[in-house]
C-alpha cells in the first residue's frame, strides 16, 4: 500500500531553519507531483509548496512562504524536501506531505496524505 512519512518537524526561533522530509513508497514516485501542505492552530489546512514529477524549475509557492521555503526533490530517494529558512512564528503548523497525478496548490489534487509533522516557531 501507498505510504508517505514526513519527517524533521521540531521546534526553532523565529529567524531560525528546518529541512522537512517525506518519503513515499508504495507507488511510482517519480510519475507524482508532490505537495507540502500545512495546518495551524484553528485554521484550515493550507497550500504551501508544490514541485512537478520532473521536478526543476517546476515549483510552485504560496505568497507567504515565497523567497523562504525551497521545495526539492529526488527521485531516487523517493523523497521531498522542503527548505524552510527565516521561519516565523505564522509557519507555526502541522506540515503533511501528499502525493498526487495531477499536483498543484489545491487539496482535492493529491491522493496520498502523509500524517505530518509539527513546526513550532517561538518568537
Amino acid at each position: 500500500q501507498v505510504q508517505v512519512v514526513e519527517s524533521g518537524g521540531g521546534m526553532v526561533q523565529a529567524g531560525g531553519s528546518l529541512r522537512l522530509s517525506c518519503a513515499a513508497s508504495g507507488l511510482t514516485f517519480r510519475s507524482y507531483a508532490m505537495g507540502w501542505f500545512r495546518q495551524g492552530p484553528g485554521k484550515e489546512r493550507e497550500f504551501v509548496a508544490a514541485i512537478s514529477w520532473s521536478g526543476g524549475d517546476r515549483v510552485d509557492y504560496a505568497e507567504s512562504v515565497k523567497g523562504r521555503f525551497t521545495i526539492s526533490r529526488d527521485n531516487a530517494k523517493n523523497t521531498v524536501y522542503l527548505q524552510m529558512n527565516r521561519l516565523e512564528p505564522e509557519d507555526t503548523a502541522v506540515y503533511y506531505c501528499a502525493a498526487g497525478f495531477v499536483g498543484g496548490n489545491g487539496r482535492n489534487q493529491y491522493d496520498y496524505w502523509g500524517q505530518g509533522t509539527q513546526v513550532t516557531v517561538s518568537s
